[in-house]
């Protein structure tokens, strides 16, 4: 069983990008017994507009495959308890405003480690996908008073901001990294030693891990950051590539 971080991009218009892991969801409820379909708590952190959200997600994931939704939804920074996962085949975190989602589901974070290590299939779209990590990366556009990316970007924060993550990698993890230009964020914070590298992913792209090597599905890059002797090195990763790398 893998994670899957996506990087964002609505509407889910490539199914690509979903394949692997709603294959391995279904395997997941299978062996469990399940006739009905996979048990999928879907997580949404937003204030206003999360029940529709949840909607029109489950509308497009039961074209993919065969699921039980379970509806995981919070205003932002509220917490969500361990307890909505129990029975999980398969764990959605969505996007949003990524300190919301970290701070809301800051209180599951030992159990959602818990579940993927006992191979439960974890897939972060966009905040999601950020705040997998041990250090996630959660916002920011400025170091001190110099401009590291676009105040667009910044998830409402001003000052780069790294905090500690759901735990289930130890890369750091910027999403739609093409189209709002996050791969400088991320070099930045490489570069302050905030983190020790990561991976930036553009939008209807998923960059997976799991069992074998490391894996790009979609129409986009993973744009991977390491240190480099005082520097930073820039690479990127297309689609049915190996990154080759451990995460």
């Amino acid at each position: 069983m893998s994670i899957h971080l996506v990087g964002g991009g609505w509407p889910i218009d490539d199914d690509v990008v979903y394949r692997r892991f709603f294959a391995e969801i279904a395997a997941h409820a299978e062996a469990a017994g399940k006739l009905e379909g996979a048990t999928l708590p879907v997580v949404l952190v937003r204030d206003g507009d999360a029940a529709e959200r949840f909607a029109e997600i489950v509308a497009a994931f039961s074209q993919l495959g065969k699921i039980q939704p379970v509806a995981v939804l919070a205003a932002e920074n509220a917490p969500i308890q361990p307890g909505v996962f129990d029975g999980a085949d398969g764990i959605v975190v969505w996007g949003g405003l990524t300190p919301a989602y970290r701070t809301s589901l800051e209180p599951s974070f030992g159990e959602l480690r818990r579940l993927v290590a006992g191979g439960v299939p974890y897939l972060g779209f966009s905040a999601g996908a950020a705040i997998a990590a041990e250090q996630a990366l959660v916002g920011g556009w400025k170091i001190d008073s110099v401009e590291i990316g676009a105040e667009e970007a910044s998830e409402d924060l001003e000052q780069l901001t790294v905090a500690p993550g759901i735990g289930l990698i130890d890369l750091a993890v910027d999403v739609h990294a093409a189209q709002w230009g996050t791969v400088s964020r991320l070099i930045a914070a490489t570069e302050a030693g905030l983190v020790d590298g990561g991976v930036a992913i553009d939008e209807h792209t998923a960059f997976i891990i799991g069992e074998g090597p490391l894996r790009v599905a979609g129409r986009g890059s993973v744009w991977k950051v390491t240190p480099d002797s005082g520097s930073v090195r820039v690479s990127t990763v297309g689609a049915d590539a190996e990154p080759g790398s451990e995460a």
